[in-house]
């Protein structure tokens, strides 16, 4: 099955007066041809499948939204090509936004003096929707969103969990196979960010909708994606699964024990180092290219009346920390 979205070689570069400093720039700005270009996306590829979730990854300025406004249409690149569910996003805007479905943090699609009922009921007639299939899948999304007790309140009134839930509705009423999430979750209390992820795992497991997801929180990407694809200073650093990415930039792991019975501080291993201790709890690390877990977790059970042990798992945000600052852009 062919890609629902092919990425190739995509630049874009914006270009601007070259301004310098000292008195009357503004006014020399009008008549020199002098321009400074920036390149926002310098050449990037990449594919995603259908029913994919995709988190799209990189700090501010990496080139993220860019890319996101050309898979959408709203940018033209200076060079490479696009499809997204065989269109060109730019040339055929109309046919192109039936096909997705968008949602960004700062900004909404919904109606600001309206009750959200009725920004629904605006999308169902821009659609084109019939009636039934509109109810149905209305009645739905409210369920999984829990928007019985605001869905008659007008927009602006909403908190920003509450409006954030009505813009996935919004967003996915018409059911297009293409969804993208910007920062979705961005300033939300734990319930709404909750509501949010369930939200977006449903429609990927049981509609197959396919989701790309741009966001700073770690968690997001944790618990809804399974590939991702980090991108700074225009360029890919890395594109592939989420546990390989861990895999390959982990050089060290954490072992937490704890005990009742006995001094922690007095634990020592052969395989692993103290890291920190107190009388209760010592926690060690070690490197797990060169010993296997179970390995330290055999000499300190069998060494110490240890009454708990956990292995904690590689942060994700340490690990692309740790890749931003390896990958500079003259590495690459």
């Amino acid at each position: 099955m062919p890609p629902i979205i092919e990425v190739s070689d995509l630049t874009k570069e914006f270009t601007r007066p070259d301004v310098r400093p000292g008195r009357f720039a503004g006014t020399r700005s009008l008549f020199t041809r002098a321009r400074k270009v920036t390149t926002a996306v310098d050449g990037i590829s990449f594919q995603i499948g259908e029913g994919e979730l995709i988190g799209f990854l990189g700090p501010n300025g990496a080139g993220k939204s860019t890319t996101i406004k050309m898979l959408t249409g709203i940018l033209v690149p200076t060079s490479g090509t696009v499809t997204v569910a065989g269109q060109v996003p730019w040339r055929d805007r109309r046919r192109n936004a039936r096909s997705i479905g968008a949602v960004f943090g700062q900004r909404t699609q919904l109606w600001y003096d309206l009750p959200l009922r009725d920004s629904f009921e605006i999308i169902r007639d821009l659609y084109s929707m019939d009636p039934a299939t509109y109810r149905t899948r209305l009645g739905e999304f409210t369920e999984i969103l829990d928007l019985d007790e605001f869905i008659d309140t007008p927009v602006r009134s909403l908190s920003l969990g509450q409006r954030m839930r009505g813009d996935l509705v919004a967003a996915m009423l018409y059911a297009p196979p293409i969804l993208y999430l910007d920062e979705p979750t961005v300033g939300l209390d734990v319930v709404a960010k909750g509501k949010i992820r369930e939200f977006v795992a449903e429609i990927n497991a049981g509609r197959r909708t396919t989701v790309i997801l741009t966001t700073h929180d770690m968690d997001d990407v944790e618990r809804l994606c399974r590939r991702v694809v980090i991108i700074d200073h225009g360029k890919i650093l890395y594109e592939g699964d989420v546990e390989m990415l861990k895999a390959q930039y982990v050089t060290s792991r954490d072992i937490v024990v704890h005990c009742t019975d006995f001094d922690a501080t007095t634990i020592t291993s052969p395989f692993a180092q103290v890291v920190s201790a107190d009388a209760f709890k010592a926690t060690l690390r070690f490197d797990p290219e060169r010993t296997a877990v179970p390995k330290v977790v055999h000499d300190l059970t069998s060494r110490y009346p240890i009454t708990d042990l956990s292995v904690l798992e590689p942060d994700l945000e340490d690990v692309i920390r740790q890749l931003y600052t390896e990958r500079t852009p003259n590495a690459r």
